[in-house]
């Protein structure tokens, strides 16, 4: 029998603009976006380390992360 002893997962998102808005209001909704899912791993206690964010030029973020994965314990992972 096996068990999971540790796990994460370590992710890159792109938050991109939405193509039939404004570009000012894109970014605002990236922005917001972005906020919405960082109070989201907090608020669900998901333990997450963030290695990047990154702005690019048009106002898109990438975001590198390392985040719990389901509920398995993250042992050094997160260190």
């Amino acid at each position: 029998m096996k068990r999971i002893q540790q796990a994460c997962i370590c992710q890159t998102l792109h938050f991109m603009l939405k193509e039939d808005v404004a570009h000012e209001d894109a970014v605002r909704q990236v922005a917001i976006e972005v906020r919405r899912y960082k109070d989201g791993l907090k608020n669900h206690g998901i333990k997450h380390r963030i290695l990047e964010e990154t702005t690019r030029p048009d106002g898109s973020v990438i975001l590198r992360i390392i985040k719990q994965y389901n509920q398995s314990p993250v042992g050094d992972y997160l260190d």
